[in-house]
């Protein structure tokens, strides 16, 4: 696990990159901002996670990280100690952590819950979609207080990485670490906006069929009885209406992704 660090002091603010292995956009946005070395208001600490995975290209190296937290220091794998490690050096810490999909090209972000560091930080991040997890959070980072995921866009493109890097803007001028000017992109100075907020009701699984299809798009609502997937040569229909999120052919092994539900809005 690598640490960073931009500013003096005991940093109170964290970005998270790399926790999988094959999503290079987080620790792509992490190097252009080293890179930079932005003069900063107040400490925040950079770190790329699961090193040993990125260099191999792989998800992970024994088990997901994002479902091994709050990890164990005597664990019997590689990803149980890192996760002991890396909720140790967030601690106290106001957390964004960088992910990409397979999904959807545009960023969101996904909570625990709906909570007062979520209000106060997401209408200025460059997203329009906010997910609360809920229960299926369990073993992830952002089950731990004051962390924010963001799906930064399409696993493994240049948009990914583009994206992580103006969300790492945003959200360092939203917590305070750098200040802005007239002459910033309204993005990167954290411009406020509105997001709609939705819930995770439940994972869709798949039938063990050989080729799968998904014929929604994300965030747009699906009707009763409208085929959303194709399994094999069988469509599957919609017994009720739902929102697709994190809906996809190959994403997850086990679930096409989940339906959801509208409900609510943050910002203007």
């Amino acid at each position: 696990m690598r640490v960073e660090q931009l500013g003096d002091g005991q940093p109170e603010v964290a970005v998270v990159a790399g926790i999988h292995g094959d999503e290079p956009c987080g620790p792509r946005a992490v190097e252009r901002l080293l890179e930079e070395d932005p003069d900063v208001e107040r400490p925040v600490k950079l770190v790329v996670a699961n090193e040993r995975a990125l260099e191999r290209g792989v998800r992970y190296v024994n088990e997901d990280l994002n479902r091994a937290f709050p990890g164990d220091p005597h664990g019997e794998n590689y990803e149980q100690r890192i996760a002991h490690d890396l909720f140790a050096e967030l601690r106290d810490c106001t957390t964004l952590s960088l992910h990409s999909t397979q999904s959807y090209a545009e960023p969101f972000a996904l909570v625990d819950r709906v909570d007062a560091v979520a209000r106060s930080i997401c209408p200025y991040l460059p997203i329009t979609e906010v997910v609360e997890t809920g229960e299926f959070a369990t073993g992830r980072l952002i089950a731990q207080p004051h962390t924010i995921e963001v799906e930064c866009g399409l696993q493994g493109t240049d948009a990914a990485a583009e994206n992580a890097y103006h969300l790492v803007r945003g959200f360092l001028a939203a917590t305070g670490v750098r200040s802005t000017d007239e002459g910033d992109d309204p993005i990167d100075a954290g411009a406020r906006g509105e997001v709609e907020v939705y819930r995770l009701r439940r994972p869709v699984p798949k039938n063990g069929a050989s080729k799968y299809e998904v014929l929604v798009e994300n965030f747009e609502d699906v009707v009763a009885g409208e085929p959303f997937a194709v399994a094999d040569d069988e469509q599957l229909m919609a017994e009720e209406p739902f929102v697709p999120i994190l809906m996809s052919a190959y994403g997850y092994e086990d679930v096409f992704g989940y339906t959801g539900e509208r409900v609510g809005t943050l910002g203007d």
